[in-house]
């Protein structure tokens, strides 16, 4: 039997002794940890950055590198304050929360059904919300930030494995073959889904990049 980077050993036994809880290996563990820790980076930069910018409208962000890659004209677009605030002060608690689960889990916590499922449906929120940010800042703003870059490969990752958990330990429900394909291709969602997205980025301002 192959392993996965979700599942181990204990964890599944952990699962036997006390049914009703779902715990995960520490490799998701891990992952939860780096990948909020991502998040809560990328999102205290802009932070910073964006108190500046409201100090000195003339302040140039470090990341502002050349007309495409502006971390400013993100910055001043109304989308960066979808719901009335500047979007990585949402950032910076949603990412936390994922640190704090991920040390849980290492720590040995097991979690509950309903527990999974609103992680995995707050994720599926940000990863949607990320896609609606990726689509203003491509085809609306001109504009690309690296720091949300960064976010935005951290919320597909997590929210992919944080799925292929819960479905392959059934939290979710799913066909067999599904189960047994994110098992063993676990890895599969989270590279196309970032490589579509960076094809996505290159073909936008190709001739800038060949330029």
């Amino acid at each position: 039997m192959t392993s996965t980077a979700l599942d181990d050993v204990s964890a599944d036994r952990a699962e036997r002794e006390a049914p009703g809880l779902f715990g995960a290996g520490r490799v998701l563990a891990w992952l939860l940890v780096v990948t909020g820790a991502a998040g809560v980076l990328a999102s205290w930069v802009i932070t910073i950055d964006k108190f500046k910018l409201l100090e000195d409208p003339g302040f140039t962000p470090g990341c502002s590198l050349n007309p495409v890659v502006s971390c400013g004209n993100i910055m001043k677009s109304d989308q960066a304050a979808a719901f009335g605030f500047p979007n990585p002060m949402l950032g910076l608690v949603t990412y936390a929360v994922v640190v704090f689960v991920g040390v849980g889990l290492l720590a040995g916590a097991r979690y509950r059904r309903w527990f999974w499922l609103g992680l995995n449906a707050g994720m599926l929120f940000g990863v949607g919300f990320c896609t609606w940010l990726q689509y203003q800042s491509l085809y609306t703003i001109g504009s690309l930030c690296l720091w949300c870059c960064l976010a935005w490969v951290a919320t597909i990752v997590m929210f992919s494995y944080v799925t292929t958990h819960n479905v392959t330990h059934r939290i979710l429900p799913a066909p067999r073959w599904l189960r047994s394909g994110l098992e063993e291709f676990h890895w599969v969602p989270p590279v196309l889904w970032t490589g579509i997205i960076g094809m996505l980025i290159l073909t936008r301002w190709w001739d800038f990049w060949t330029g």
